[in-house]
């Protein structure tokens, strides 16, 4: 033991056979395995050193004395020491081999590394021409975001062209890598005919809880249920065998998140605005009546989850395919969809719909131009095809009309109406105080002739602003709101809120809804309530559908500046009868029409389809009216495939200077179509109206195609994203496509459905 335990302690703990390898060994589990034999061994040497030196000590403590002595007892034939150096030398003989094999392994994987580091330097290549700018990029910032090194790259530039050509698309793929697995994409499903739904317990629960707003919406879809079962059934019937393709829709509530500030469900019970609440709630009922796949979802994290983005800040694009065929969300969820998508998010905006208020121009939408020429607002600059903008009323046809719904009353209902109106009973338009402040000398008159009731919220007192003559009920529920409306004569408006779906439901009740006319117009141009928004629209009045749409007996507009004309139609108003009245575009019934044909035939991801084959001699699809006035689609012109709406709906107009495309179409009782513009934006269209241009230019611009006065100068449209029905300038007659609709069915043409 004496002569082994000094072979031991002779070398230094550095020195052991099992030490000296796994300090250079480089695989982490190679070192582990080793170390933990090379600790073993060098206890057991410390041990037997220890006895050694009591061994050799004059004086033997009493324990040591009786260990020596059971050692002593031993079997001599034992070995255990020679068992002991056996095990050390095959530790040592194994340290060596694997240090070996690892250097071989390292000096082999930098051979192959630095062959590859030829193959990783950034391409150039014609077909991408960004490749070399975006690898300096991830050069200098690829540790910006975690989202990178989620995908696996690491810093060298292997991984920098790896990413940038299989996760992202600025760099072709690299030769050494397994292309069909990258190019590999999982197989789409296969589709599911979508079929008409009655029961929408379903849909309560996709809706969620927890939320004032959400409360607020399931009660309303509850309450619509039956009106939505019979609109479901007419059209089915309506369809026949029409083949619908059930889609995948994602909808994303974005104003509902924490993020964006949730500022509407605060608000719900204190009488805040509910028109948002109202279409959303209406929105999800018909999609999912309508037979398609929904996700609903109001937060950010459900919105991350559902579209599969990448740990990290959102720099990366989403690590799956998108799952959804169309995504309804507004324009907080369309921000938060761009922060959190990366390159994703321009890959697949073609699939969004964004609801949106008040509508957004193209002039707002086309970025580079917003900016250029100061139409860049907080809510615009989207580069969207226009029409994915869906809006509340038909402000403009730029965008598409999403519409809401009221509710529809039978027969029955409008007869027992009618026998229980007071005659001399208004109830005001608004549910915030401050709507009432300064109405007093209105009030006053009106309260002449009426008994004047209001629905404002209050806590514990009265709000001072509403006079002590008025009844005031407080924040009604929706269903005593209306019980109110049907025995009431009149609706009235003091110019605020804007066209939300309160004075339809009154109309729909039988009520006469008065509002105040604007002069001048209102528009973001001179009032704080508009400025920012997204488009030029000048409002005439509180609610310009109801003025223009429906218009007397069931509605007034007047000047509140004039007190006489004020009294006068109070006075008009108590002697006229009219009957509850609702335009069908606001039923059920409606809204499904709408939303199928919408999801039917828009598609904004499809390439342009080619242009149409002439019919006459100049090659033009279209032919001069018999009048001479206007253009006409040729009888005997080609179709165009997918063409929505279809083509032969088409009559288009020079109109005056200083005329918008919307009003010159609306003063033929049609309306405008910009998907038509693209074929009229040719000189030939201007030869086949006899105008004469002494020359034609190409330019940006949303008031084009037009011919400039004074001259005879024609102007083109050069970016398809800006023709727009909207706007007008004194210096242009504005060549403009109109088309016919169906009979209380704006958004659509007769053969549209």
């Amino acid at each position: 033991m004496t002569s082994l335990g000094g072979q031991f302690s002779a070398r230094r703990p550095g020195d052991s056979p099992f030490t000296i390898r796994t300090e250079v060994l480089g695989g982490p589990e190679s070192r582990g395995v080793l170390r933990k034999m090379s600790d073993l061994l060098e206890l057991m040497v410390k041990r037997m050193d220890t006895l050694t030196r009591l061994e050799n000590s004059s004086g033997l403590h009493p324990e040591a004395r009786e260990a020596h002595a059971a050692a002593d007892r031993m079997p001599p034939g034992a070995g255990l020491m020679e068992r002991i150096q056996a095990i050390a030398q095959n530790v040592s003989d194994i340290a060596v081999k694997v240090d070996q094999i690892l250097r071989h392994s390292l000096l082999l994987h930098s051979k192959v590394s630095e062959g590859r580091r030829d193959q990783c330097e950034a391409p150039s290549d014609p077909k991408f021409p960004d490749c070399a700018g975006k690898v300096e990029w991830m050069r200098a910032r690829w540790t910006s975001d975690p989202c990178y090194a989620f995908f696996g790259v690491d810093g060298t530039e292997c991984s920098f062209l790896i990413y940038l050509s299989e996760v992202e698309w600025f760099c072709p793929l690299l030769p050494w890598r397994n292309q069909s697995a990258t190019r590999t994409a999982p197989r789409p499903l296969p589709r599911v005919q979508a079929v008409f739904r009655s029961n929408l317990s379903h849909l309560l629960e996709l809706m969620g809880s927890g939320k004032e707003s959400l409360i607020f919406m399931k009660k309303r879809t509850k309450r619509l249920t039956a009106q939505w079962a019979t609109a479901a059934q007419r059209l089915a019937q309506k369809l026949g065998d029409i083949r619908r393709d059930q889609k995948q829709i994602l909808v994303h509530i974005g104003f509902l998140t924490e993020e964006s500030g949730d500022v509407f469900s605060p608000r719900v019970l204190k009488g805040g605005p509910l028109g948002e609440m109202v279409q959303w709630a209406d929105i999800l009922a018909a999609l999912y009546i309508l037979g398609h796949s929904l996700r609903v979802t109001v937060s950010l994290k459900e919105l991350q989850s559902n579209l599969g983005v990448p740990p990290g800040r959102g720099s990366c694009p989403l690590t799956m395919p998108l799952p959804f065929d169309l995504i309804y969300t507004d324009y907080h969820g369309l921000q938060q969809m761009k922060q959190h998508m990366g390159l994703s998010f321009k890959k697949y905006r073609c699939r969004i719909r964004v609801i949106d208020t008040f509508g957004t121009e193209p002039a707002y939408n086309h970025e580079e131009y917003a900016t250029l020429h100061g139409y860049r607002t907080n809510w615009g600059y989207w580069n969207l095809n226009p029409k994915q903008f869906m809006t509340m009323f038909p402000h403009t046809p730029d965008n598409s009309f999403m519409g809401f719904v009221s509710e529809e009353l039978n027969e029955t209902e409008k007869q027992l109406i009618k026998g229980g109106k007071a005659s001399n009973m208004a109830v005001v338009y608004g549910k915030e105080a401050s709507i009432w402040k300064g109405k007093e000398k209105f009030l006053g008159i009106l309260s002449k002739y009426m008994e004047i009731h209001g629905t404002v919220y209050y806590e514990s007192q009265r709000p001072p602003e509403v006079p002590a003559f008025v009844k005031n009920h407080g924040l009604l529920p929706q269903p005593e709101f209306q019980q109110l409306l049907r025995k009431a004569k009149l609706f009235i408006g003091f110019g605020f809120p804007y066209e939300g779906p309160a004075p339809l439901e009154a109309i729909a009740n039988g009520c006469v809804f008065l509002q105040s006319r604007f002069s001048p117009p209102r528009s973001s141009l001179n009032h704080e309530f508009f400025r920012g928004k997204p488009t030029s629209r000048e409002v005439f009045s509180q609610h310009p559908y109801a003025e223009n749409f429906i218009g007397k007996p069931h509605v007034w507009t007047v000047d509140y500046n004039n007190s006489e004309e004020f009294e006068a139609a109070i006075k008009a108003i108590m002697e006229t009868q009219v009957e509850p009245y609702l335009p069908y575009e606001y039923t059920c019934g409606g809204m499904l029409e709408r939303i199928h044909a919408y999801i039917q035939h828009q598609d904004f991801c499809a390439a342009p389809s080619p242009a149409p084959a002439g019919a006459g001699a100049s090659g033009s699809p279209f032919v001069l009216a018999p009048n001479a006035t206007h253009l006409e689609w040729a009888r005997n012109a080609s179709a165009v495939p997918g063409a929505w709406p279809p083509p032969h709906s088409l009559r288009a107009w020079l109109a005056a200077a200083g005329r918008a495309c919307t009003d010159a179409c609306l003063d033929r009782g049609l309306v405008c179509e910009p998907s038509f513009f693209p074929i009229l934006n040719s000189q030939e269209a201007f030869v086949q109206l006899q105008v004469p241009c002494d020359s034609t230019e190409w330019e940006m611009h949303h008031l084009y195609p037009a011919l400039a006065q004074p001259g005879q100068e024609c102007y083109l449209q050069k970016e398809p994203l800006l023709f727009s029905c909207a706007g007008s300038s004194s210096k242009y007659q504005r060549l403009c496509p109109c088309r016919d609709f169906l009979k209380g069915q704006v958004a659509l043409c007769q053969g549209c459905l």
